[in-house]
Order: structure tokens, then sequence, then C-alpha cells
């Protein structure tokens, strides 16, 4: 019913007449490529980190994830995703790819897409390039649309032209 199966024993390949040659030993290879040669996993993306509603921070915020924001922070916030609470207040610059105020910042808000939900308060200049406010939302300040938001520089005033 079972047999041991040959097919990892040395001898003439089926169908060669040349028998005058000894076999050769079979050569190896790896079933699976090395680690090194294999290409590198993606890294997996880290969770947000979630300042809770009791933290009080004085100080900058600089990271290339993301953050959620449920308490007080007082300096300027850098990230990739910013999502400001409700009962949250952030009091400085916030910069990042995506910001999604829930609460209230007060200071210049710059990000590619910015979003207002209607319980947000801002109070200072938002520089985008998109742009969501719900109703409801309070806002004070003006609104300047950028190709490029993120970049302090794009922000400064055009030299005049030599003439």
């Amino acid at each position: 019913m079972f047999s041991k199966s040959k097919i990892h024993e040395p001898g003439p390949k089926a169908g060669s007449d040349d028998t005058s040659k000894p076999a050769a030993a079979p050569v190896e290879k790896p079933a699976v490529p090395a680690p090194a040669a294999a290409a590198p996993a993606p890294k997996a993306k880290p969770p947000a980190s979630q300042l809770s509603s009791d933290l009080h921070i004085t100080g900058n915020l600089k990271t290339t994830g993301d953050i959620q924001v449920e308490g007080q922070i007082d300096g300027d916030i850098r990230a990739h995703l910013l999502t400001v609470g409700e009962g949250a207040t952030v009091r400085g610059e916030v910069v990042a790819d995506d910001v999604v105020v829930n609460g209230r910042i007060v200071g210049r808000v710059r990000g590619l897409k910015v979003r207002l939900t209607s319980t947000a308060r801002v109070e200072g200049d938002i520089i985008h390039k998109t742009i969501a406010i719900e109703s409801g939302a309070h806002f004070e300040g003006s609104v300047q649309r950028q190709d490029d938001p993120l970049n302090a520089s794009a922000n400064a005033k055009p030299a005049a032209k030599p003439e």
C-alpha cells in the first residue's frame, strides 16, 4: 500500500542511457531563500500615541507617527496624523499631514488635510491644501490654501522681483 519513494536516491536519471559516468551527488538547494536574500518586510505602523485627558504637557512634540490628544498641550506639535479630542486644548502651532480637530486649538494650523468637526474651536490661522469645516465648528482666523502647507518657507511672502 505505501512504499518508500526513490526520488531522493542518487542514481542514473530515468530515460538516461549513459551509464558510463558515475552518478553525481545531488546538489541541495535551499527550498526557502536565505533571510539576507529576502526582501525586507515592511514595518508595521505603530499605533497612535495617546495623551490622556489628565495629562498636561508643556513643551513641543515631534513624531513621524500619529498622535491623539485628549489632554492639554502648551507647545508646538508636529506629526503625521494629529487628532485633537473634544476635551483637549492645544496652545501652539500644529503641523501635520492630516489634522482632525474635535477640541480646541489656539495657534496656527498647517496641514495637507485639515478637518474641523462640529465640536471644534480654532483660534488662529489655517494653512492647508484641503479643508473641511463642519456646521457648528467655531473658527476665528484666516484660511489660506497652499500646495505645500507643511514647508515653512512656503509661508513666507515671495520676494519682490528685481527690475
